[in-house]
């Protein structure tokens, strides 16, 4: 493809940075509403964000496919009713591809530095192939980005081979290893019984148990998917039932009593599958589910009743060599291993490159507590709009919240045209009041008072990620945007 003539243009209206799910969707819609001055700055080499980088084996989705893919693009043949990461992956090459947003992607420009200039009313972006400026910026880096490095005493001189879920080495045969798995969350309960049945030996280090339901996956017969091409509304209804049953438990999170219900379920998930008494207490939370994220799987608890297998119910407390000590002081032999730790999620590194109006990094300004309004946008950051912002996570679908913040900012942006906007700001007492409403909303949530300790909560223990009201109430606040809630500069006439 020849570079087209707008190919070295260094100034735009908009810069979106990212190319995952939002960033791509942040394309589409920037496209749809006529505005076209836009780039999109993506890091590696390709689009796709964390089904890009997250290769590990049985990596899969949690949320059924009819929900978690884009409203606007339905796709109807899914194979799996949770679609696993190689799908998903494919479909958001083809949704970039098909909406037209590569040719708007600038690959191997990974953003090292962003600071708002006052005087030329713009953003100064840096990058790992050259500066640009935009009137406005959409960060859309994504919540599970950068991979969580535990500081584990002498994990640096490990021996063998060590590697983060996020960045599987597939050149590393596991056949007849001895491998470590620290880490039991999301990933691990994924890539812990694919792994299984090939190593040596598999021991895994489970600090905090985990509240696990049974995953109620299938394979969606190919008569199916063509009733779905040839009616869509058929798979319309699915993804409604679907977002439904997902609402109802994130209504259910809010009320710890309810939850309480849920772990019935959880507790006979652990009850069939495990019958050694000493195991089952190892497996079973002390706190309420909820708290914890909440995961899905078949065959975790199979995979840790094997034979090559050993549950150590502890941290790790040091590395000395080829041995592993856990917190209770036993020792592990292994030569591979392999972090399930999870990613920052309370402390996005994209907010130590971000410098507002004040000149002061916004993760300085935040202090440990990410705040924002409307999770879209943050204090002394103007024409700025952030995806997965402070307290939007939801027990749904990611496709949910990225669909009603673009909404949002697409029609800010819309607004700011028609209206000569210079730039938007956030008004700092309404900023006060939402989030004193937000953090009194979040005091009885299973979140805050279910008894764990969760990526929830942040460095000063309090909750910057939760959104404490129904998805329905995030879609009608971000509806639209009300420019006379915030503070607005004019271009002169």
């Amino acid at each position: 493809m020849h570079p087209s003539p707008a190919e070295d243009r260094r100034d735009w209206e908009v810069i979106v940075v990212g190319a995952g799910f939002a960033g791509i969707a942040a394309g589409v819609k920037l496209r749809e509403a006529g505005i076209l001055d836009f780039i999109v700055l993506e890091k590696a080499d390709d689009v796709g964000g964390v089904w890009r980088d997250n290769t590990y084996p049985g990596c899969t989705c949690d949320v059924p496919s009819a929900l978690y893919s884009y409203s606007f693009a339905p796709k109807p043949d899914w194979q799996r009713l949770f679609a696993p990461q190689a799908e998903i992956r494919a479909y958001l090459q083809d949704i970039a591809r098909r909406f037209h947003v590569r040719q708007h992607t600038r690959f191997r420009h990974e953003l090292l530095a962003a600071r708002w200039s006052d005087e030329t009313a713009r953003w100064q972006l840096e990058t790992s192939q050259g500066g640009f400026t935009a009137r406005f910026v959409i960060l859309a880096c994504g919540p599970m980005h950068e991979p969580v490095v535990p500081a584990i005493p002498g994990l640096a001189d490990f021996p063998g081979t060590v590697f983060h879920s996020s960045q599987w080495r597939h050149d590393h045969d596991l056949r007849g290893r001895r491998v470590a798995v620290i880490g039991t969350g999301a990933s691990a309960i994924q890539f812990v019984p694919a792994i299984q049945p090939t190593v040596g030996h598999l021991t895994v280090f489970q600090r905090t148990p985990q509240w696990i339901l049974p995953k109620l996956d299938l394979g969606i017969p190919r008569a199916v998917q063509a009733l779905f091409e040839r009616v869509p509304l058929m798979q319309r209804l699915l993804r409604d039932s679907v977002y439904g049953t997902f609402e109802a438990l994130n209504g259910g999170i809010r009320h710890p009593a309810v939850m309480k219900q849920l772990q019935r379920l959880a507790r006979h998930n652990i009850h069939r599958s495990v019958r050694d008494p000493a195991l089952r207490a190892a497996l079973t939370p002390d706190y309420i589910a909820g708290c914890k994220r909440i995961l899905q799987s078949n065959n975790w608890y199979p995979a840790l009743v094997q034979p090559n297998v050993t549950l150590v119910p502890h941290g790790v407390q040091a590395i000395e060599g080829h041995r592993v000590v856990a917190q209770d002081g036993s020792q592990h032999e292994a030569d591979t291993l392999i972090l399930g730790t999870g990613f920052e999620i309370t402390a996005p590194p994209i907010a130590q490159r971000i410098r507002g109006r004040s000149g002061i990094p916004v993760a300085q300004r935040w202090a440990g507590s990410p705040e924002g309004y409307l999770g879209t946008m943050v204090m002394d950051c103007p024409n700025a709009f952030l995806m997965f912002g402070p307290n939007l996570a939801v027990s749904s679908s990611a496709v949910i919240i990225i669909e009603a913040q673009l909404a949002y900012v697409v029609d800010a942006l819309k607004q700011a045209r028609a209206q000569r906007v210079r730039s938007i700001d956030v008004d700092p007492h309404r900023h006060r009041r939402y989030n004193a409403q937000l953090q009194a909303a979040l005091q009885h949530t299973v979140w805050n008072t279910g008894g764990c300790q969760s990526y929830y909560l942040d460095a000063n223990g309090r909750n910057s990620t939760a959104w404490p009201w129904t998805t329905f109430e995030m879609r009608r606040r971000l509806s639209r945007f009300r420019m006379s809630e915030y503070v607005v500069q004019h271009e002169p006439t």
